[in-house]
């Protein structure tokens, strides 16, 4: 996702050691090799065994190539031939049931992207291996599946995605080898161009011949290192993909918040799965490893990290979807069930419950109106008595608002704070620290307004009218947002339905003990079993969603200070987990001792927060939460219009991908301080600095530190073929470009300019619309012909400061350009809690 020798003392370490559990699960659960192995512990260990050293030493030995970055040997070559080699292999022992197809593509393309704002992509000789298995008597129609063999310079990406295109040649193995001939064939694809912005499988299914059979895909993919696999998008629509999921994975795991969460932006990543829905018009599933992300895409992404667990999970899963769906006759006429999205959400990771939006949709609307009938009837009473409960309703309704507003109020400040003083992420590494610091704030501030409220307000009120009313109110706010959400077609609004029906019925069943004898044991015991199986569910969802988001913070940017998103997700995770339990403030006597109690731990660890004890990174190699800085030794040079120099310079660009950026590391290296702090090129586009995406939005604090200027062997040459008038009035400039095998192209317009076309995309010219630059994303891999491009421009502006600027940019990720004597003298003073990744570039600007 866009973040051999000594082998059998490994293992056999491995499975003592780290592994009693695993092979305990193995014995008693669903197999991924030969399925189930009748009671025989013998067979079983040998086969599991058989399995675990294959899939194992497909990992080892793809990992120990090393970065696998596009472009190198590494990439092109090495683990090109590695992977034939075994396909090779697996082909000979294959059974005669099936036939293998081997394909290595290497396709040249471009397209347009709608992420980050949106921006071109244009490769150019990139590599993919593609494998058919197909029954002996062929087939007409194809399942895909996925993984990515390259990976981001200075790791090894076991996890990123390493496992994946592992356990993809174990599956095939295991196909090959069956005597039971699928109906439809398996393509299996190694793209080995992902983390290039996701290039390999455009080329793929927009150029490859096989393309046009596949009628669903599976993709693999990670944004952690192991753990269990999610399914965290399907579709586009098509739900029998997921009742295909359902019925064939031995360990389902998935949710549609996930879906929703992820393709809402707010996660900044992406992975092949868009490129298949949007450009191939196909359905899938998209699958990932998501624990431990602190280490994703690190150097500590690593084969002893991926546990035996994790390995027999995935091919359990993935084995038994893919069998399905090569099997059944729904993928071939797939558009004939594209009906509508599909609500989905495992139980505790233990079972998946689906049912089709419009079904949930019904469902909602009648939980909606069923709830307005409950409280309906309360009105529908004596008008005084009427007009009394909607009066006391809409003040309940208000205090309840009030206390929202007054937590988040406080909390922001708290956070706000925190991060002023520079203890930013002090929960990163310890995140009960979260809980301890926002979470006890936000407790006692909400049950502190509602306790002034029945103090002073409600002094003389009913306490059993005052349970009532507030278990009405989060009643009402929950059946609004039910619908609101339903409205939007937002599918996870069952959770809202939820926190309705489980409420409303436990309330029905406790409405006579709380009448009759108040708020007795027996109430509060009903009460809350009634209420155990929405915590149970919100707070296991809520632990997800905690795991996915607190390693992302390390690596979300400048601009928003993460402890005020942390502080707001707490803040909605108290408000949510409260909602129906601030009516037992209201029954309660007394609620001092709970006031005292949440008090003082929120004192107690802010003052420990403030006094820096807690610090954010760790360099614990058995459990490392590393800071992760981007460093670059780059030249930089200015031309004007007439194409002289004006002006050149040199340096070292420090890009802390933190909200602390570079003040922790300052006290170890006193050189870098914010006197160093980089100054935005006015004028220039992406302000004059090699941005390897459009993200200078998210990351507007960098650090210049001066150095000499380097000399790579394998400098760019950028020329200006042509300059033509055309028949429109306006002018086509022609650019060739020879350098990297990574490059980007920006581009600025002048006032009273425009971009009408280019031979890039579909043609459409697509600006950024963070930046309102255009940026062009280049890779390529070895052999490639120089990039050759043009743009066409009309001015309506007669001046002479030209009609655009254009700067070309070069990044040096691998070889012998990649690191500079200054680079590497920098990194060595770094702490070691700190994950740089570091090369080398160029930055050439000219005005057209």
């Amino acid at each position: 996702m866009y973040f051999f020798n000594g082998m059998t003392l490994f293992l056999f370490i491995n499975l003592k050691h780290r592994n009693q559990q695993a092979t305990y699960k193995c014995m008693n659960g669903p197999k991924f090799f030969n399925g189930v192995i009748g009671g025989n512990y013998e067979i079983f260990y040998n086969n599991f065994l058989m399995f675990y050293m294959s899939h194992r030493k497909y990992l080892e030995n793809i990992t120990a190539i090393g970065p696998r970055v596009v472009g190198s040997p590494e990439n092109e070559i090495f683990t090109v031939d590695y992977l034939l080699k075994q396909v090779k292999a697996i082909e000979i022992k294959s059974n005669h049931a099936h036939t293998i197809s081997v394909d290595v593509q290497r396709p040249t393309g471009t397209f347009s992207i709608n992420f980050l704002g949106g921006f071109t992509s244009y490769y150019d000789n990139i590599t993919n291996i593609a494998v058919k298995l197909e029954p002996r008597g062929g087939a007409k129609h194809a399942v895909l599946l996925n993984c990515h063999f390259d990976s981001l310079p200075n790791t090894s990406g076991a996890s990123d995605d390493a496992i994946s295109c592992s356990v993809m040649l174990e599956i095939l193995h295991t196909l090959s080898e069956s005597s039971e001939a699928l109906q439809q064939s398996v393509i299996f694809l190694f793209n080995g161009a992902e983390e290039s912005i996701l290039q390999a499988s455009h080329g793929f299914i927009t150029q490859h011949p096989w393309a046009k059979s596949v009628k669903a895909f599976i993709n693999l993919e990670a944004a952690g290192v192991g753990g269990k696999e999610l399914v965290f998008q399907t579709g586009p629509e098509n739900p029998w993909l997921v009742q295909a999921y359902i019925s064939a994975a031995k360990h389902p795991f998935g949710s549609i918040v996930a879906q929703e969460v992820f393709q809402s932006g707010v996660i900044p990543a992406d992975t092949d799965f868009r490129i298949y829905r949007d450009f191939g018009n196909v359905p899938g599933i998209d699958l990932a490893f998501i624990e431990n992300g602190y280490i994703y895409h690190t150097k500590y992404d690593t084969v002893d990290r991926i546990l035996t667990d994790s390995i027999q999970r995935a091919g359990d899963n993935i084995l038994a979807v893919l069998k399905y769906l090569a099997k059944s006759d729904i993928s071939t006429k797939s558009q004939e069930y594209r009906h509508g999205n599909v609500v989905f959400f495992d139980v505790l990771g233990m079972f998946i419950l689906a049912y089709p939006a419009r079904v949930g949709a019904i469902m909602n609307c009648i939980i909606a109106s069923i709830t307005m009938l409950y409280l309906g009837k309360k009105v529908l009473q004596p008008r005084k008595r009427a007009i009394n409960y909607l009066k006391e309703f809409a003040i309940a309704l208000g205090f309840t608002v009030l206390g929202f507003f007054v937590t988040l109020t406080g909390i922001l400040l708290v956070a706000v704070f925190i991060s002023f003083i520079g203890q930013s992420l002090c929960w990163y590494t310890h995140y009960y620290v979260s809980y301890f610091l926002y979470g006890s704030a936000a407790l006692a501030t909400l049950i502190f307004v509602h306790t002034l409220a029945k103090k002073f307000y409600y002094k003389h009120a009913n306490e059993q009218f005052l349970g009532e009313l507030f278990f009405d109110v989060p009643l009402a706010l929950w059946s609004i947002s039910a619908v609101l959400f339903t409205y939007q077609g937002i599918s996870s609004a069952f959770l809202c339905a939820m926190w309705v029906v489980f409420p409303l019925l436990t309330k029905l069943m406790t409405y006579k003990e709380l009448k009759e004898k108040g708020a007795s044991m027996k109430f509060v015991t009903v009460y809350l079993l009634g209420m155990f199986i929405p915590y149970l569910y919100l707070i296991y969802l809520i632990r997800l969603v905690f795991e996915m988001l607190v390693p992302i913070m390390g690596r979300s940017g400048s601009e928003v200070p993460p402890d005020v998103l942390m502080g707001i997700f707490i803040i909605v995770v108290c408000i949510v987990l409260s909602s129906y339990l601030l009516s037992f403030i209201y029954l309660s006597r007394s609620t001092k001792v709970t006031l005292i109690s949440l008090t003082t731990i929120f004192i107690v660890t802010f003052i420990l927060v403030c006094s820096g004890i807690f610090f954010p990174f760790s360099s614990d190699l058995a459990d490392p939460r590393p800071k992760r800085m981007l460093l670059q030794h780059l030249n930089r040079r200015f031309h004007s219009l007439d194409g002289h120099l004006e002006k050149r310079d040199s340096g070292i660009w420090m890009n802390g991908m933190d909200y602390s950026g570079i003040s922790l590391i300052t006290p170890h290296l006193p050189e870098l301080n914010d006197s160093i702090a980089a100054t935005c090129e006015e004028g220039s586009p992406l302000c004059g600095f090699p941005w390897i995406l459009p993200v200078n939005y998210f990351f507007r604090k960098t650090w210049y530190l001066p150095a000499p200027a380097i000399t790579p062997q394998n400098p760019v040459h950028f020329q200006l073929l042509s300059k033509e008038q055309t028949q429109w009035d306006s002018t086509k400039l022609t650019f060739e470009v020879i350098g990297s095998s990574h490059m980007a192209l920006y581009l600025r317009l002048h006032q009273g300019s425009t971009l009408s076309t280019w031979s890039l995309g579909n043609g459409t010219p697509v600006v950024n619309s963070l930046n309102g630059d255009y940026f062009v994303y280049y890779a390529r891999g070895l052999h490639a012909r120089p990039w050759h491009f043009w743009i066409e421009l009309k001015s309506s502006d007669k001046s002479t400061k030209g009609m655009a600027t254009l700067a070309i940019v070069n990044h040096y990720f691998f070889g012998e350009d990649q690191m500079s004597s200054q680079l590497h003298a920098l990194l060595e003073r770094f702490p070691n809690w700190i994950y740089p990744l570091s090369w080398t570039s160029t930055y050439d600007q000219f005005i057209f």
